[in-house]
Protein backbone atom coordinates (compact mmCIF):
# COMPACT_ATOMS: atom_id res chain seq x y z
CA UNK A 1 0.00 0.00 0.00
CA UNK A 2 1.37 3.44 -0.93
CA UNK A 3 2.19 6.02 1.75
CA UNK A 4 -0.50 8.31 0.36
CA UNK A 5 -3.13 5.59 0.67
CA UNK A 6 -2.02 4.82 4.24
CA UNK A 7 -2.37 8.51 5.17
CA UNK A 8 -5.82 8.67 3.59
CA UNK A 9 -7.02 5.54 5.40
CA UNK A 10 -5.52 6.72 8.69
CA UNK A 11 -7.32 10.08 8.50
CA UNK A 12 -10.60 8.39 7.64
CA UNK A 13 -10.19 5.85 10.44
CA UNK A 14 -9.36 8.47 13.06
CA UNK A 15 -12.53 10.38 12.17
CA UNK A 16 -14.49 7.18 12.74
CA UNK A 17 -12.58 6.35 15.94
CA UNK A 18 -13.14 9.84 17.33
CA UNK A 19 -16.85 9.73 16.48
CA UNK A 20 -17.14 6.60 18.62
CA UNK A 21 -14.99 7.88 21.50
CA UNK A 22 -16.58 11.33 21.54
CA UNK A 23 -20.01 9.75 21.96
CA UNK A 24 -18.66 8.09 25.12
CA UNK A 25 -17.24 11.41 26.39
CA UNK A 26 -13.60 10.37 26.10
CA UNK A 27 -11.04 13.18 25.87
CA UNK A 28 -9.57 13.64 22.39
CA UNK A 29 -5.94 13.51 23.54
CA UNK A 30 -6.49 10.13 25.21
CA UNK A 31 -8.45 8.89 22.20
CA UNK A 32 -5.68 9.92 19.83
CA UNK A 33 -3.00 8.22 21.95
CA UNK A 34 -4.80 4.86 21.80
CA UNK A 35 -5.54 5.32 18.10
CA UNK A 36 -1.82 5.84 17.47
CA UNK A 37 -1.12 2.56 19.28
CA UNK A 38 -3.63 0.81 17.03
CA UNK A 39 -2.01 2.28 13.92
CA UNK A 40 1.39 1.02 15.03
CA UNK A 41 -0.01 -2.47 15.74
CA UNK A 42 -1.82 -2.80 12.41
CA UNK A 43 1.16 -1.42 10.49
CA UNK A 44 3.72 -3.75 12.05
CA UNK A 45 6.05 -5.87 9.87
CA UNK A 46 4.69 -9.20 8.72
CA UNK A 47 1.15 -7.95 8.19
CA UNK A 48 -0.07 -8.02 4.62
CA UNK A 49 -3.82 -8.59 4.95
CA UNK A 50 -4.55 -7.93 8.65
CA UNK A 51 -3.85 -4.22 8.30
CA UNK A 52 -5.67 -0.91 8.74
CA UNK A 53 -7.34 -1.53 5.38
CA UNK A 54 -8.93 -4.69 6.76
CA UNK A 55 -10.19 -2.78 9.79
CA UNK A 56 -11.69 -0.14 7.51
CA UNK A 57 -13.56 -2.79 5.51
CA UNK A 58 -14.88 -4.45 8.67
CA UNK A 59 -16.09 -1.12 10.06
CA UNK A 60 -17.73 -0.16 6.76
CA UNK A 61 -19.63 -3.45 6.72
CA UNK A 62 -20.73 -3.06 10.33
CA UNK A 63 -22.17 0.37 9.49
CA UNK A 64 -24.75 -1.37 7.29
CA UNK A 65 -26.26 -2.86 10.46
CA UNK A 66 -25.81 0.16 12.73
CA UNK A 67 -29.47 0.60 13.62
CA UNK A 68 -30.14 -3.10 14.13
CA UNK A 69 -27.53 -3.89 16.77
CA UNK A 70 -27.99 -4.04 20.50
CA UNK A 71 -24.58 -2.59 21.39
CA UNK A 72 -23.07 -0.79 18.42
CA UNK A 73 -20.19 0.64 20.49
CA UNK A 74 -19.03 -2.80 21.62
CA UNK A 75 -19.20 -4.20 18.08
CA UNK A 76 -17.17 -1.27 16.77
CA UNK A 77 -14.58 -1.63 19.51
CA UNK A 78 -14.37 -5.36 18.76
CA UNK A 79 -13.77 -4.55 15.11
CA UNK A 80 -10.97 -2.17 16.04
CA UNK A 81 -9.22 -4.57 18.41
CA UNK A 82 -9.99 -8.06 17.10
CA UNK A 83 -6.68 -8.45 15.21
CA UNK A 84 -4.57 -6.01 17.21
CA UNK A 85 -2.41 -8.93 18.35
CA UNK A 86 -1.58 -11.00 15.29
CA UNK A 87 1.22 -13.55 15.33
CA UNK A 88 0.85 -16.34 12.79
CA UNK A 89 3.02 -18.58 14.94
CA UNK A 90 0.80 -18.18 18.02
CA UNK A 91 -2.45 -19.89 18.98
CA UNK A 92 -3.86 -17.28 21.35
CA UNK A 93 -4.15 -14.13 19.22
CA UNK A 94 -7.84 -13.64 20.00
CA UNK A 95 -7.34 -14.04 23.74
CA UNK A 96 -4.40 -11.62 23.72
CA UNK A 97 -6.33 -9.14 21.57
CA UNK A 98 -9.25 -9.28 24.02
CA UNK A 99 -6.90 -8.61 26.94
CA UNK A 100 -5.29 -5.73 25.05
CA UNK A 101 -8.71 -4.25 24.29
CA UNK A 102 -9.81 -4.54 27.89
CA UNK A 103 -6.71 -2.76 29.19
CA UNK A 104 -6.87 0.15 26.76
CA UNK A 105 -10.64 0.63 26.97
CA UNK A 106 -10.36 0.73 30.76
CA UNK A 107 -7.72 3.47 30.46
CA UNK A 108 -10.14 5.43 28.27
CA UNK A 109 -12.85 5.15 30.91
CA UNK A 110 -15.18 3.01 28.82
CA UNK A 111 -17.90 1.33 30.87
CA UNK A 112 -17.37 -2.16 32.26
CA UNK A 113 -20.40 -3.51 30.37
CA UNK A 114 -19.06 -2.34 26.99
CA UNK A 115 -15.59 -3.71 27.77
CA UNK A 116 -17.01 -7.10 28.76
CA UNK A 117 -19.11 -7.28 25.59
CA UNK A 118 -16.18 -6.17 23.42
CA UNK A 119 -13.89 -8.86 24.82
CA UNK A 120 -16.57 -11.52 24.33
CA UNK A 121 -17.08 -10.47 20.71
CA UNK A 122 -13.35 -10.63 20.00
CA UNK A 123 -13.16 -14.16 21.40
CA UNK A 124 -15.94 -15.19 19.00
CA UNK A 125 -13.59 -14.51 16.08
CA UNK A 126 -11.34 -17.42 17.05
CA UNK A 127 -13.67 -20.09 15.67
CA UNK A 128 -16.10 -17.77 13.87
CA UNK A 129 -19.10 -19.11 15.72
CA UNK A 130 -22.01 -17.09 17.11
CA UNK A 131 -25.11 -18.01 19.06
CA UNK A 132 -28.39 -17.92 17.15
CA UNK A 133 -29.68 -15.05 19.32
CA UNK A 134 -26.44 -13.00 19.32
CA UNK A 135 -26.99 -10.68 16.38
CA UNK A 136 -24.11 -8.38 17.36
CA UNK A 137 -21.63 -11.26 17.18
CA UNK A 138 -23.12 -12.39 13.89
CA UNK A 139 -22.60 -8.94 12.38
CA UNK A 140 -18.96 -8.80 13.52
CA UNK A 141 -18.18 -12.26 12.16
CA UNK A 142 -19.90 -11.59 8.85
CA UNK A 143 -18.02 -8.30 8.49
CA UNK A 144 -14.73 -10.06 9.24
CA UNK A 145 -15.45 -12.62 6.51
CA UNK A 146 -16.89 -10.22 3.93
CA UNK A 147 -13.65 -10.62 1.95
CA UNK A 148 -14.63 -14.20 1.13
CA UNK A 149 -17.51 -12.90 -0.96
CA UNK A 150 -15.51 -10.27 -2.82
CA UNK A 151 -14.79 -10.11 -6.55
CA UNK A 152 -12.72 -13.17 -7.60
CA UNK A 153 -9.71 -11.03 -8.47
CA UNK A 154 -9.87 -9.28 -5.10
CA UNK A 155 -10.26 -12.64 -3.38
CA UNK A 156 -7.16 -14.02 -5.12
CA UNK A 157 -5.17 -11.02 -3.91
CA UNK A 158 -6.45 -11.66 -0.37
CA UNK A 159 -5.35 -15.31 -0.57
CA UNK A 160 -1.87 -14.26 -1.70
CA UNK A 161 -1.60 -11.78 1.18
CA UNK A 162 -2.53 -14.50 3.66
CA UNK A 163 0.20 -16.69 2.17
CA UNK A 164 2.69 -13.85 2.72
CA UNK A 165 1.71 -13.67 6.38
CA UNK A 166 2.60 -17.35 6.67
CA UNK A 167 5.78 -17.09 4.59
CA UNK A 168 7.68 -18.93 7.33
CA UNK A 169 5.69 -22.10 6.57
CA UNK A 170 6.74 -24.35 3.67
CA UNK A 171 4.11 -24.80 0.95
CA UNK A 172 3.19 -28.34 2.00
CA UNK A 173 2.34 -27.36 5.56
CA UNK A 174 0.62 -24.12 4.60
CA UNK A 175 -1.55 -25.75 1.94
CA UNK A 176 -2.58 -28.53 4.33
CA UNK A 177 -3.72 -26.04 6.94
CA UNK A 178 -5.32 -23.71 4.44
CA UNK A 179 -7.31 -26.53 2.83
CA UNK A 180 -8.65 -27.52 6.23
CA UNK A 181 -9.85 -23.99 6.94
CA UNK A 182 -11.49 -23.60 3.52
CA UNK A 183 -13.23 -26.98 3.80
CA UNK A 184 -14.53 -26.15 7.27
CA UNK A 185 -16.29 -23.08 5.91
CA UNK A 186 -17.64 -24.97 2.89
CA UNK A 187 -19.04 -27.69 5.14
CA UNK A 188 -21.10 -25.18 7.08
CA UNK A 189 -24.78 -24.90 6.30
CA UNK A 190 -24.10 -21.20 5.70
CA UNK A 191 -20.94 -19.09 5.93
CA UNK A 192 -22.78 -15.86 6.74
CA UNK A 193 -25.10 -15.57 9.72
CA UNK A 194 -27.06 -12.44 8.81
CA UNK A 195 -29.67 -12.70 6.09
CA UNK A 196 -28.36 -9.62 4.28
CA UNK A 197 -24.81 -10.98 3.97
CA UNK A 198 -26.06 -14.47 3.17
CA UNK A 199 -28.17 -13.23 0.27
CA UNK A 200 -25.49 -10.85 -0.97
CA UNK A 201 -22.29 -12.88 -0.59
CA UNK A 202 -22.86 -16.56 0.22
CA UNK A 203 -22.85 -17.92 -3.34
CA UNK A 204 -19.84 -15.81 -4.35
CA UNK A 205 -17.92 -16.83 -1.22
CA UNK A 206 -18.48 -20.53 -1.84
CA UNK A 207 -17.34 -20.14 -5.44
CA UNK A 208 -14.18 -18.31 -4.30
CA UNK A 209 -13.36 -20.93 -1.67
CA UNK A 210 -13.79 -23.77 -4.15
CA UNK A 211 -11.60 -21.95 -6.68
CA UNK A 212 -8.84 -21.55 -4.10
CA UNK A 213 -9.09 -25.22 -3.14
CA UNK A 214 -8.75 -26.17 -6.79
CA UNK A 215 -5.74 -23.87 -7.17
CA UNK A 216 -4.10 -25.45 -4.11
CA UNK A 217 -4.66 -28.95 -5.50
CA UNK A 218 -3.17 -28.00 -8.87
CA UNK A 219 -0.22 -26.20 -7.27
CA UNK A 220 0.46 -29.12 -4.95
CA UNK A 221 0.42 -31.60 -7.86
CA UNK A 222 2.76 -29.49 -9.97
CA UNK A 223 5.36 -29.30 -7.17
CA UNK A 224 5.39 -33.04 -6.47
Amino acid sequence: MSDQKVIKITHKLFAKWWQLLESLQVEEIAAREVFNQLVVAYSSPGRYYHTLEHIQHVLDTIDTFKHQMQDFSAVEFAAWFHDVIYDTQAQDNEQQSAIYAGEFLKLLGVSHSIITKTKSLILNTKYHQAEADDFDAQVLLDADLAILGSHPQHYRQYALLIRQEYAWLPDTEFFTGRKQILQQFLHRERIYFTDLMFIKLEAIARKNLKAELMWIEQTSESTQ
